[in-house]
């Protein structure tokens, strides 16, 4: 079992890297955040066990254990788990970061992948650079530039009109209506809604709201709160409806993607 005492603590964000990776390693119980910070190394934001969600002015970008958020550095940023999370953070000196993503992304998470963040989150800060521990977090750099875009990230906009719409379904993402309600009460047109979203966010309105309701549903469950409940309650017609739709997106049914089968 990896130990991860050696890492930084979750109070002791370094004011500079040691070397060009180090994991940063703990637990995280109901409701704790890692509150809103930015810092000058890029940041691989994973949980081994649990969902994390990632806020930044940006968008809303959320990782069950198959997946991770890459965080670009000077980016403000918080953190909040779905209910447990084993938080498994890789920080990633700028000099070493040729072949990430320039802007925050979830990427997917191999098994390989995966097994090597959970052996890194053993080594101390200072890890053996001319060893075995500097070739694993060579391979470990290597896969971490290999893992493929996941899209399960959700744009917001900066549009006033937009938000209004926006605010709305992250409040509630039952909320099923459309443009011409919305518009009633946003102050621009459905046309102008609908251009705005594709311009602001890169979706459509509907692709939107569709990666609203994945999200919420991944958080929901993730909670335990059964798929007949989540189902229902995020305004599908029946259960089956609701698993065809998260097996079409991520390509299983929700009990086994969370368990990681």
């Amino acid at each position: 079992m990896s130990r991860i005492s050696q890492a930084p603590s979750r109070d002791a964000v370094p004011s500079q890297l040691l070397r060009p990776v180090e994991v940063r390693a703990f637990d995280m119980s109901v409701g704790e955040t890692v509150t809103p910070h930015s810092h000058d190394w890029g940041q691989f934001t994973y949980s081994a066990e649990g969902v994390l969600t990632v806020l930044t002015p940006q968008g809303r970008f959320t990782a069950p254990p198959a997946m991770a958020v890459w965080i670009p550095p000077g980016i403000l940023h918080d953190i909040r788990p779905v209910g447990r999370a084993k938080f498994r953070s890789l920080y990633v000196a700028a000099d070493a970061m040729a072949g990430m993503p320039d802007r925050c992304a979830v990427l997917s998470v191999d098994p390989l992948l995966r097994q090597l963040i959970l052996e890194a989150a053993a080594f101390p800060r200072d890890w053996q650079e001319d060893g075995p521990q500097g070739r694993l977090m060579a391979v470990l750099l290597d896969q971490m530039r290999a893992a493929p875009p996941a899209e399960l990230h959700l744009p917001l906009p900066e549009d006033a009109r937009l938000r209004a719409v926006t605010d709305a379904l992250l409040e509630d993402p039952a909320d099923r209506r459309g443009l011409e309600e919305f518009a009633k009460v946003s102050g621009a047109a459905p046309r102008t809604l609908a251009r705005l979203f594709q311009k602001e966010t890169g979706m459509s309105f509907g692709v939107w709201r569709r990666q609203r309701v994945l999200l919420s549903a991944l958080e929901r469950l993730s909670e335990g709160v059964p798929v007949t409940s989540v189902a229902l309650d995020l305004g599908y017609d029946s259960p089956s409806a609701f698993i065809a739709m998260f097996r079409r997106t991520l390509g299983d049914t929700p009990t086994r993607y969370l368990r990681g089968d």
